[in-house]
């Protein structure tokens, strides 16, 4: 049986035990990965994030390396398969580790935020945006999936969350992401 690692980034508000986070956790459980949930400390300053350039950039750094710690005793390159599931800053922190660490895996990116882009790569990624979004420019959004050219899905009206606030609307687009999500798991 080959050996299956999942790494969850969650972002500074959505922790893993919201509903997309929560999901992907389930899944990969259920295609036998072992899951490890990356968590973050930090101060009020490094939070301060949206539409802040400057913060944006010291909270991947800051994150990345917390990430680099907590994964510091796991050998990676000893699985066969790797997930890397990410939402909002944790996107950016997913791409940024794999990356500069030149890992081979899957990557499930949840509301990606601008410094995400710089890191996806067109194989084994799986982008979703809400275009009700504040924190990332539609237009950006697609340019860099034209890009790259890497699976991208959007949801109307869904905000940072991927929520409408209509929760009927909100169950049924987990349903169609995670219909996808399942699938790209198994792939």
């Amino acid at each position: 049986m080959s050996k299956k690692i999942a790494v969850i980034f969650p972002g500074i508000g959505y922790h893993t035990d919201k509903p997309l986070l929560y999901y992907a956790k389930k899944l990969a459980k259920q295609h036998d990965y072992e899951i490890i949930e990356i968590k973050y400390e930090f101060d009020q300053d490094v939070i301060n994030v949206k539409h802040n350039e400057h913060n944006m950039h010291r909270a991947v750094e800051e994150f990345y390396l917390q990430a680099v710690k907590q994964l510091s005793d796991v050998n990676i390159s000893a699985y066969n398969d790797v997930l890397f599931v990410g939402k909002s800053i944790g996107t950016a922190v997913a791409g940024r580790l794999a990356q500069l660490k030149e890992l081979s895996l899957k990557q499930i990116v949840f509301t990606p935020v601008k410094a995400t882009f710089q890191y996806l790569v067109k194989e084994n990624t799986l982008v979703f945006h809400g275009l009700d979004d504040p924190w990332c420019p539609n237009d950006l959004a697609q340019e860099n999936a034209d890009k790259v050219g890497y699976e991208y899905h959007t949801i109307e009206g869904a905000n940072h969350s991927l929520e409408t606030g209509d929760v009927c609307k909100d169950v049924e687009n987990l349903q169609k992401i995670f219909e996808r999500v399942a699938e790209f798991v198994a792939e």
